[in-house]
């Protein structure tokens, strides 16, 4: 995520990241966060672009450039801050201008998306890339790991399951799982419903009780503990400021 203009706070498991134009953040993986703008005005509005990385684009431009890169690696948390060189800023704007001429976007998209990831593996960032496409890495398999849990977040969490499944040991899966994303594997999956559940009541589709059962809990009661510890305020409270202040903090 590259901030054009205007500044963005990222929150992590307590954690607060802000980026600007100066600074990018860069996630390797899916995870549960609260965001918002915290520098934008009328005559300055908040401007940003969104990056989606492939990992097999990565993969296949890594053995054209003929890099490689150990195993024994530091996997590093999955989310962090890097410095926008004026080459990396360069290429996403004209990344960017290219929606005001649609017909060239199928021929020169793919060449600027190409030295996007160029400069971004040849940036600070570019190990943590190269690592996360080893599909042995830790990092592939924490990756793994997050995608079965975005899928299966509403069923009661089995570590050992999981841990079989990413081919690790329960107590690795655990230390790996945290080293990367700040939270338990039980704590992601906690989140993940509680984003999810807070959605819902955002939008009207669902009341608080039917909200909990429908991401998974079993009580009520819990899921109203867990909702104010994560986000400040009990459900109904919590979604009347939301609307008050005219935000969504996702």
């Amino acid at each position: 995520m590259l901030a054009a203009q205007g500044q963005k706070r990222v929150i992590l498991a307590g954690q607060a990241y802000d980026y600007g134009p100066m600074h990018g953040l860069v996630t390797s993986m899916d995870l549960p966060v609260m965001a918002r703008v915290v520098t934008a005005s009328a005559d300055i509005p908040y401007l940003c672009l969104v990056y989606e990385l492939d990992l097999q684009h990565i993969a296949d431009l890594m053995s054209e450039m003929g890099l490689a890169v150990a195993k024994t690696i530091p996997e590093g948390k999955a989310m962090s801050l890097c410095t926008i060189s004026a080459q990396l800023f360069d290429a996403a704007l004209r990344l960017v201008r290219l929606l005001e001429t649609p017909a060239d976007i199928p021929i020169l998209a793919p060449l600027v998306e190409r030295e996007l990831l160029y400069r971004l593996l040849t940036g600070e960032q570019g190990m943590r890339l190269r690592h996360l496409t080893m599909a042995e890495s830790q990092s592939y398999k924490i990756a793994r790991a997050i995608e079965y849990l975005k899928h299966h977040y509403t069923e009661p969490l089995r570590i050992g399951t999981l841990a079989s499944l990413v081919n690790m040991s329960v107590s690795s899966l655990h230390h790996h799982f945290k080293t990367v994303t700040s939270l338990s594997p039980l704590q992601y999956q906690k989140q993940l419903r509680l984003h999810e559940a807070r959605r819902l009541l955002i939008r009207q589709m669902s009341d608080v009780t039917s909200a909990a059962y429908s991401v998974g809990y079993e009580s009520s009661s819990q899921f109203t503990r867990d909702y104010s510890r994560l986000f400040g305020a009990p459900p109904t409270r919590d979604i009347v400021l939301l609307r008050e202040n005219g935000r969504d903090e996702r």
